[in-house]
């Protein structure tokens, strides 16, 4: 009988979230309580966003007004990030919000700590990484990654029973011309983070 398996996963639609913060961005140039203000709400990086306005009043009602396009468009409030406006050249307020993506590594540990304290007999647990890209000049495949400190640093290991990402379109085909068995399979290959996929806004 095969074991059963499921992922606890925590990620945020980039695109909902982008959505949001352009109808934000248009409702604040648009209501008469945000004229002459200075109040702009814009992506900083790939998982930032920055307010800025002329007073720490200013920036939270434009936070305030995020968050309601947000929930509208059903991302979880929890997925923010965030302290007090700070103070910013020319007199101003800016505020820094990180968008969360994934479970950072304690909350994962704690998770896997729990079920292996209060879990059922025989149930396993493990912490899964990123989703990186491994190419080498015979194919690509993305993964996610986990850290194992049973592996030499400088080495990636694939299993090659891993039916999501099959090993061997990375390696060489050939086999051995007298036993017909397969050479040990490795190579030299490039790992880097996958970027998440962004779509035009509707």
């Amino acid at each position: 009988m095969a074991d059963s398996s499921f992922d606890v996963v925590s990620k945020v639609d980039r695109q909902e979230v982008d959505n949001a913060l352009n109808q934000a961005a248009k409702e604040i140039g648009q209501r008469f309580d945000f004229k002459g203000t200075g109040a702009s709400i814009r992506w900083s990086g790939e998982n930032g966003v920055e307010i800025a306005a002329n007073s720490d009043d200013r920036v939270r009602a434009v936070l305030d007004v995020f968050k309601e396009r947000l929930v509208k468009r059903q991302v979880s409030l929890k997925a923010l990030d965030h302290g007090d406006p700070q103070p910013a050249a020319g007199g101003t307020a800016r505020l820094t919000v990180t968008i969360r993506q994934g479970i950072d590594d304690d909350k994962a540990k704690a998770i896997v700590k729990r079920i292996k304290a209060d879990g059922p007999k025989g149930v396993q647990s493990q912490v899964q990484g990123d989703m990186v890209r491994v190419s080498t000049r015979r194919g690509t495949v993305e993964l996610s990654a986990r850290q194992d400190d049973a592996v030499p640093d400088g080495v990636v290991f694939i299993p090659f029973a891993y039916v999501e990402a099959a090993a061997n379109l990375l390696t060489n085909p050939k086999l051995d011309p007298f036993g017909k068995i397969p050479e040990f399979k490795f190579c030299a290959a490039k790992v880097e983070a996958v970027e998440p996929v962004r779509e035009a806004a509707e």
